[in-house]
């Protein structure tokens, strides 16, 4: 089954805050969000183009005005079933986590790829609709959310008896206990996704809704009710001339609670997009890489507002048989007003294609193919550019592209022995000076200067000096000077100076200088300089210089390895890392928090482990100062000691040891540490040439008389010998005494512990 957009969604009222009922008590509420995209179905299924996509998009609409904070969402890409389990166990050790610190928790699972009538289908695997019930049930929150975004929908909402109702939710306050069921479509019925849209269209247009375009009441809030219902009338008009067939949202609700559930916020936006009051017709509303944010059906007689990223904006409208354009600039925290005067005509109008066929632009290329599960066709697209095959040329200018046309012109094939202006390419651009592409690219570019594409690009992009895409790449960057990826995507960048994409990626970075993604990261970085994921990376960062990650799940091996939240390994001279699931390997290694791993090296430095300082006797030394750091259960030690032979007054010989151990916490004050050290020992007036070797098995108990201060104590199992082989003399009475070449005996100490 291709993508057929099962959005099946366990909704308990709270996605945003909401205000309480008169009377009731206020609690601080935080919610969680896993976001799971798999275009992948396995064998005989078609790869889909946008469940990655749409589980990103709506990952940054719940950011941005639905209340989740960075640090608590997680992202799961193209795994299979154990990856899917693995993510769910992380996602409810971060809400048992939480509950910890008291206050309501709120759980939103979203999942967009394929599925069928028995469960999701990750790669070769299956996922059953029961499991996914019981694993939503086991989630310790208040209240629990899920999204499922593929086939055959209506199933999971029947999987406890719930039929299909009427397009009407009861809001509740975030008091509210239950859950919500949500489909796309029924369980008999496929959804599907779209190339114009670039995504699904449940999916769509349910951020479109929550994104503003839904607020019936104009209070600056887009409840359940509104979004739900908006969603609802417009995948409905949106599908019912497709060939797949219209799709019709149900659900099934246990609710407890009243009040109403406020979604989105869109009060709290970074910016904020009018459309006056007396502006109508259907809206579209795209970033400056051409990505379609929102769509709505706007009336006069009321303002609509949009909560959207700063950036700059084009409006597509459709109105009385005619369309028109306008552009704007929003800046952070700014609020801009579009009227109706700020459109200009784009002298196309739109026709209907006898026999009632899809609707069009006068003037445009025929409406193109979505991806879908049967292959429907999508609603109108913006006009497109002139075409020729063939664009040859010298420079911009002085090419067929603009000899023959006026404007961009669309290439399947262009060749320039000095630089080349093209619109959109499908297929290859060869250039000895440079590319540029206003449009996106889906084929291979070649330059020895650079290649510049404006828009997406699915292919390859091969230069010498560099390769920059103001879109997502899906495909290749290779390059001896510079690769950047405005949008990120799903690549390989391979650089000898380096690679940065500015928006989350999945794919490999390979290079000499720099690897740097300014957001989620998930795949191989390698470099001999820097590494950095300002996000979290999942997979393996590699080089001689440095990682740098601002969480980290998987491998990072390097000199110097820096993590924010680390789950994995840390593998490298210097380790440093936030929070710690995993293991940390090194000469030095430092954690402000161990939760469930173990740093191990020469010195492990944790703040919520062990830094102690302990004085004590021994039967081989009178004086002994140790240092002891680590995380709760594993430390390292650091000792000096003074000491005299059996028999003899004063100092005779002074050591330097350095070791290994475990602590055990028995009860709230007792504990017992085991450790091996290894010193060497001096004699007190000679150099550091002559020294002997004492190897120390000690298991040390100990009684915590305050925070700070412990008596501790017990035996231990000594041997002492020289590396030349030379006879060594008795340090303790409690050994063997005269000259032999090593000497074994049990010792014992006591002292205290700051």
């Amino acid at each position: 089954m291709t993508r057929s957009l099962l959005f099946s969604l366990l909704l308990v009222p709270a996605l945003a805050s909401a205000a309480p009922a008169p009377g009731a008590q206020s609690h601080p509420v935080r919610r969680f969000a896993l976001l799971v995209g798999v275009n992948d179905g396995g064998p005989g299924r078609a790869k889909l183009r946008y469940a990655v996509t749409d589980a990103r998009a709506f990952g940054d609409v719940l950011e941005e005005l639905g209340g989740v904070q960075p640090q608590d969402r997680m992202l799961m890409m193209e795994g299979d079933r154990a990856a899917f389990e693995g993510a769910l166990a992380r996602f409810k050790a971060m809400l048992v986590a939480a509950k910890t610190g008291g206050g309501r928790t709120e759980a939103l699972i979203y999942y967009s790829g394929h599925s069928d009538e028995e469960g999701l289908l990750l790669h070769n695997d299956r996922f059953g609709y029961r499991e996914l019930r019981q694993a939503l049930e086991s989630l310790p929150a208040d209240v629990r959310i899920a999204i499922l975004d593929s086939c055959a929908s209506g199933t999971l909402a029947r999987k406890k008896g719930g039929v299909r109702r009427p397009a009407f939710l009861v809001d509740a306050s975030t008091a509210v206990r239950g859950h919500a069921i949500l489909t796309s479509s029924s369980e008999d019925e496929v959804s599907q996704e779209s190339d114009r849209i670039g995504g699904s269209f449940f999916t769509h247009n349910l951020m479109s809704g929550m994104r503003g375009a839904a607020d019936a009441t104009g209070d600056g809030r887009v409840t359940l009710h509104e979004a739900y219902q908006f969603a609802f009338h417009e995948t409905l008009a949106r599908t019912e001339q497709t060939r797949a067939g219209a799709q019709h949202p149900a659900y099934d609700i246990e609710l407890a609670g009243t009040g109403e559930l406020v979604m989105t916020d869109l009060r709290s936006t970074a910016a904020v997009l009018v459309l006056g009051e007396m502006l109508d017709g259907r809206l579209y509303v795209r970033d400056t890489p051409g990505r379609l944010v929102v769509e709505l059906k706007k009336f006069a007689g009321r303002a609509t507002e949009l909560g959207l990223q700063p950036g700059k904006y084009t409006v597509m409208r459709e109105a009385h048989g005619k369309a028109s354009q306008a552009e704007l600039v929003l800046a952070q925290g700014g609020r801009a007003v579009l009227a109706e005067s700020a459109f200009r005509p784009v002298g196309v109008e739109l026709t209907a294609m006898r026999g009632g066929g899809t609707p069009r632009l006068m003037g445009a290329p025929p409406v193109e193919p979505m991806a879908s599960a049967t292959g429907g066709l999508d609603s109108p697209i913006p006009p497109r550019n002139a075409y020729r095959f063939l664009n040859l040329g010298l420079f911009p200018s002085v090419q067929t592209n603009d000899v023959l046309d006026v404007g961009p012109v669309d290439n399947t094939l262009s060749i320039s022995l000095g630089a080349a202006r093209v619109g959109r390419v499908d297929g290859l651009a060869f250039s000895l000076g440079g590319n540029w592409a206003t449009g996106p690219v889906q084929g291979v570019m070649f330059a020895i200067g650079g290649n510049v594409a404006r828009a997406e690009v699915t292919g390859a992009q091969f230069s010498i000096g560099g390769n920059w895409a103001a879109g997502q790449v899906g495909g290749l960057q290779a390059a001896v000077g510079l690769n950047v990826a405005r949008q990120g995507g799903l690549m390989g960048q391979l650089s000898v100076g380096g690679n940065v994409s500015s928006a989350p990626m999945e794919g490999t970075q390979l290079s000499v200088g720099t690897n740097w993604v300014s957001g989620d990261f998930g795949g191989v970085q390698g470099t001999v300089g820097l590494n950095r994921v300002q996000g979290r990376m999942t997979g393996v960062q590699t080089s001689v210089g440095m990682n740098w990650a601002d969480s980290a799940q998987g491998l990072q091996l390097s000199l110097l390895n820096v993590g924010g939240d680390v789950s994995g390994m840390q593998l490298g001279l210097i380790n440093l890392a936030g929070k710690l699931n995993g293991m940390q390997l090194g000469l030095v290694n430092v954690a402000r928090e161990v939760e469930s791993g173990l740093p191990f090296g020469l010195v492990s430095i944790v703040q919520n482990g062990q830094f102690h300082v302990e004085a004590y006797g021994s039967d081989s030394h009178f004086a002994n100062v140790g240092f002891k750091v680590g995380s709760r259960y594993f430390y390292t030690t650091v000792v000096g000691s003074i000491g005299h032979a059996a028999k003899a007054r004063g100092p005779s010989h002074w050591a330097l040891g350095i070791g290994l151990g475990g602590h055990i916490p028995v009860s709230e004050r007792l504990f017992v540490d085991v450790d091996v050290v290894t010193s060497s020992v001096y004699p007190w007036d000679s150099s550091f040439t002559t020294a002997n070797l004492l190897h120390q098995v000690r298991v040390m108990g100990g009684f915590q008389l305050a925070k700070r201060f412990a008596i501790i104590g017990g035996p231990t199992m000594n041997m002492l010998h020289s590396p030349d082989g030379e006879p060594v003399t008795a340090l303790s009475s409690f050994s063997r005494q005269g000259p032999k070449h090593y000497l074994w005996w049990p010792g014992m100490q006591l002292g205290v512990r700051m």
